[in-house]
């Protein structure tokens, strides 16, 4: 048991110096939601008022409907940067090195992607004080109680990261898969826009949209903001969560790297 936690202590450790040394990757992480809470809800506004919808209980602005959605914005792009890490561990070999340890593959993987996980949580939590200094200001006990709804949104999509990182061979075609992901995951969600106004708009695309897997932790965090409980977003979440795992262990494959190398 103590090689596991030494293990898992030492993954995790290694994320945090990367990321305490990469300085601006906590600020380049906060500037696309802070342009969408400054900048775009500003203009939007008036055009995109709320009505009284689940779970709130009054009409809101628009700024505090799309809080959740841009903290599942920096999750999301985590989460993809952090498949990014993984490409570039396995090219270097580091990644191949750690499996030779005797400790089991999917230990291993599932502390990496718990690591990033972890990581991503320090980076939501100082936008959400940034919004609460802007104004949006959701209960208390609601960003305590969202911390587990965050950590399994973080695991969910930081898996799907290292399943893609699998398919991905060379660090140059990284960014074309990523944006081929992360753009649709994120605009045909309620991230943005609640569903009933895509259903105004389009049968097929509110459709598209409520069976996207980030419409759902979208709102398994916005419930759990508000301190309510959503169990159907829960449910696909911890499901897909263990799917998107299951799959990413099963297809890792460290030789990629050395193959590309030989051709």
């Amino acid at each position: 048991m103590n090689a596991y936690w030494q293990c898992l202590r030492g993954i995790v450790l290694r994320e945090w110096l990367r990321f305490v040394l990469q300085r601006t990757r906590f600020l380049s992480a906060l500037v696309r939601p802070l342009l969408w809470l400054l900048v775009f809800a500003a203009g939007f506004r008036a055009a995109l008022g709320i009505s009284v919808i689940e779970p709130y209980d009054t009409y809101i602005p628009y700024e505090v409907y799309i809080i959740p959605g841009l903290a599942c914005m920096i999750l999301l792009f985590n989460g993809m940067q952090g498949s990014l890490s993984m490409v570039y561990d396995r090219e270097m070999g580091s990644m191949r090195v750690l499996l030779t340890s005797p400790l089991p593959r999917t230990f291993l993987l599932c502390s990496k992607l718990l690591a990033t996980a972890l990581i991503s949580l320090l980076q939501v939590y100082g936008f959400l004080a940034i919004a609460w200094i802007y104004g949006v200001q959701p209960p208390a006990m609601g960003l305590l109680i969202a911390l587990p709804a965050l950590l399994l949104v973080a695991l969910m999509l930081s898996a799907l990261g290292l399943l893609l990182s699998n398919a991905i061979r060379q660090l140059e075609n990284f960014a074309g898969v990523m944006n081929f992901v992360i753009f649709p995951l994120f605009f045909m969600s309620s991230a943005l826009y609640p569903l009933w106004k895509m259903r105004d708009s389009s049968e097929w695309l509110y459709w598209l949209c409520a069976i996207n897997p980030f419409t759902h932790a979208v709102e398994l965090v916005r419930f759990a903001l508000y301190e309510r409980f959503a169990g159907l977003a829960l449910a696909v979440c911890l499901g897909l969560t263990m799917l998107f795992a299951l799959l990413a262990v099963l297809t890792f494959n460290p030789q990629h790297a050395a193959l590309r190398k030989k051709g």
